[in-house]
Formats: C-alpha cells, structure tokens, sequence
C-alpha cells in the first residue's frame, strides 16, 4: 500500500490520514525510503531532513477536532533556499556554503504549524537565476520524461521530488518563471502567487521586488491547500468550479518563434476549454512586448545590486554563466533602472485595462521544449540563448504582477497557463479546478 501513497495527492493522503487510513509516520517512513533508495536521490534533494520528519511526522494529528489543517501529516520538500533551523540552506551555490540558519523561513514555519512534515531541501538552480535547472556547481536534477534534457528551474529538485514520487509537493520559489516552467517540463501543476502574498522572509532573495514563493504539485486542490498552509487565504471550494461562463485570451505575442510541440499542445488544450464551454478569443497585446524589452534591466540589476558584493568577493566559485547573467546589471544607471520600473508601471496599467473583460489570460506556459543537456554544458552561448526563451512567456506574468497557474496539457513537458490579476488566486484557482477536468 505504500508505493501507492507515493502516487496519491497531497489532499488524497491528507484525507487518508484524517479517515485513519493512513499512518503519518509510516507515510513519512516511506517518502524517505523511496528518496533514498531512488538513483537520483542526490540529484534531486541537497539534503533530506529525516530527523525532523520523523518528529513533525509523529505530531501529526489524525482525529477530525484536533487536525491542524488538511495537510496534517503530509510530507513535502522545500526549494534550497527557505530557512529551516539548523540545517544548511545554500542556494545551489558555493557563495553560501556551510550557511545555517537558525530559524524556519516564515512560510515553513506557517506550513509546520498546519502539520506539513519536511522532508529536506532540494537543489536549485545557482542563487535562483535560470530557468533551465541546470547547475554544474552543485547537481542538475533528472527531468521525469526525458534523462537527457534539463528539468526547468530554477525550482528544479521540488518539481523532480514531487514527479518521481518522492514528495508529495514541493515548494519552490517564482522571480521569472521559476515555479512554472519546471512544473510544466515535469507534468505538473504550479502555481505563481501574487507578489507579497506570501512572506519571503527567511527565503534567500534574488530579485526581491519580483520574488515570490510557490507550490509545485499533482493537482489544483494541492496548490490551493498549500497556498493556505503557508499563511495565504483559505482553499476555495472547488467542487462546482466550470467553465461554461469563462472568458480567455489568448495572447498571440507568446506563441511567436515558439516550437511546434509547445504550441501544438497549447491549441489543443485551448480547444478542449472551449469544447467545455469557454469563450476563446485572441489578440496581440504591445504592452506585453514592450515590457519584455526591459527584462534585462529590471531583473539583471536588482539581482545584481542584491548579490554584486558576495559575488565579487569570490566570483570564481560560480558557474561562469550565471555569474555573467548576475554582472549584467551593471551595465545599466541608477537612473535607467528607475525610469524602466516607472514605465513597467504605466504598462501594468494597460495590461489591466485591456484584459479586464476576461477571466485569464493564456499562455504556452514555455515556448520551447526541454533542451538537451550535454549541449547546454558544452555551448555556453546555447544555454545563454535557451535561458532567455525558456523564460519569455512566464516573465509576462511577474512583470505585469499577476497570479498564474500552469497546468499540464497531456502532452509530456508542455503547459498551459492561466494569467489573471493580482491578489486573485482564489478565483484562479477555481478556473484551473475546472480547467484541469476539461484537460484530463
């Protein structure tokens, strides 16, 4: 019966538990003893955290009137970068080796409090600044349908623990793409939470203004329950969510140079929404395209600013590629920087206006298709260019401030996302709910 805990859903094995049909410490027992077991252990988590699993495990509370919340006794992991007391949070990068933390990052600490066990922290891509999960300092985790591709980041290890079974969710954190594209590349579902929603305090930043924290998951119920345990809203209802009222747009401007596969995938999907009753209507949006010509400076030079005097204090312990990605802030003014942020908002504004009549926007969650590894490791300018396409259509969702949700569309490594406003999640939600059953 344990193997197939593994498969089941976060909200599954939380309802197990509360009916009494599942032991949280046996449970938690046989997360562990699959991650060990599992060949690609080290590539997916940095360090597994069995000591306090097995603790949190045993406090978990299976009676109905004492239960702390849905999830009281299931096992996740945690992106390397969230504090947890007392064992080592790095970032996937040498920068912050042997650095502890003495306190859980608040939105663990919140998690524990609902009854979430942790499992341990997985790897990352270096300091959070790629999409494409792929990290020479410190491992690069497998991809669930293809061992010679990258698995997408740079929540790599959260999305490679939850598709090879060995979390029930993971977290991971959102700055450009870095929640949806792995979840999308891995078959699973993510959700990017408004900025601010929930706190980044103890979570190691790269670009604070556009960082936000995740879940990467098997099913919508789990990233609305998650979403609540970590201090958000409660989970909605989801039982009567439908899509016979919907209204989407698709913007044109993301499926431009996009591969086949990608958008073959994504026309379809879009085409069983419809068949459910939704409402499809299409457009290109300039306010989109002009806000993605300021990527560079709006991301490169906070997260340069954020991390210049640790890196040059040792900069030959990073991965050169992404060393040069953070350095390419420099190239810009204090005053380039600010102007490009007061346009950014004066485009968010259009944005807002002209996508008000629609429930969501809809997006090829990545244009391209998982790139081969053994290229990106030899060809330095391939990973530079793959980088910035992997993360062009997710972008669109941190610099306009949205919520988004990507879901898988039945296609291996291909998603569909779901753009809406800030601040509503908990109507995304209900969207994705009645998105997936139409996908499935």
């Amino acid at each position: 019966m344990t193997r197939e805990w593994l498969k089941m859903s976060a909200a599954e094995l939380g309802q197990g538990i509360g009916a009494g049909q599942i032991d949280p410490v046996e449970l938690t027992d046989a997360y562990l003893e699959a991650a060990n077991a599992h060949p690609e252990r080290d590539r997916i988590y940095a360090r597994l955290t069995p000591e306090r699993a097995r603790i949190e495990a045993a406090g978990a509370r299976a009676r109905a009137d004492l239960r702390r919340g849905p999830l009281d006794g299931v096992p996740i992991s945690w992106k390397d970068l969230y504090d947890s007391a007392g064992t080592a949070t790095e970032a996937g990068s040498r920068l912050l080796a042997g650095r502890v933390p003495a306190r859980d990052a608040r939105v663990l600490a919140s998690a524990t409090v609902a009854g979430l066990v942790c499992l341990g922290k997985t790897h990352t891509t270096e300091l959070a600044f790629s999409g494409l999960g792929y990290n020479p300092v410190t491992a690069t985790p497998p991809n669930i349908n293809d061992p010679d591709v990258v698995p997408g980041g740079s929540s790599s290890g959260a999305a490679a623990s939850v598709a090879f079974g060995l979390a029930a969710a993971g977290i991971g954190s959102d700055t450009g793409g870095s929640v949806r594209v792995p979840a999308a590349w891995n078959d699973l579902v993510g959700l990017k939470t408004s900025h601010g929603l929930l706190s980044a305090k103890g979570v190691v930043p790269l670009a604070p203004r556009f960082d936000t924290v995740g879940p990467l998951c098997r099913t919508v119920e789990d990233a609305g329950l998650l979403l609540e345990a970590m201090g958000g809203p409660k989970a909605p209802d989801l039982s009567n969510a439908a899509l016979d009222r919907a209204r989407f747009l698709v913007v044109e401007n993301a499926i431009d140079g996009a591969e086949d596969s990608p958008v073959r995938a994504f026309e379809a999907a879009v085409g069983r929404l419809a068949a459910a009753g939704a409402t499809v209507q299409r457009a290109r949006l300039a306010c989109v395209a002009d806000a993605l010509e300021m990527s560079a400076i709006l991301f490169a030079t906070e997260a340069y600013g954020t991390w210049k005097q640790k890196i040059e204090e040792n900069p030959e312990v990073m991965f050169p590629a992404v060393r040069e990605r953070f350095r390419g802030g420099a190239a810009f003014s204090g005053a380039d920087y600010v102007a490009a942020w007061q346009r950014l908002d004066e485009l968010r504004q259009t944005y807002m206006r002209e996508t008000a009549g629609f429930d969501a926007v809809l997006v090829p969650t990545a244009p391209i298709m998982p790139p081969n590894l053994a290229r990106l490791e030899a060809d330095q300018d391939y990973f530079v260019e793959r980088n910035l396409m992997t993360l062009r259509n997710t972008r669109i969702g941190n610099l306009m401030g949205l919520c988004a949700l990507t879901l898988p569309t039945g296609t291996p490594s291909a998603g569909i996302s779901f753009l809406a406003g800030p601040a509503e999640e908990l109507r995304l939600l209900q969207l994705g709910a009645a998105a997936e059953r139409a996908l499935t």
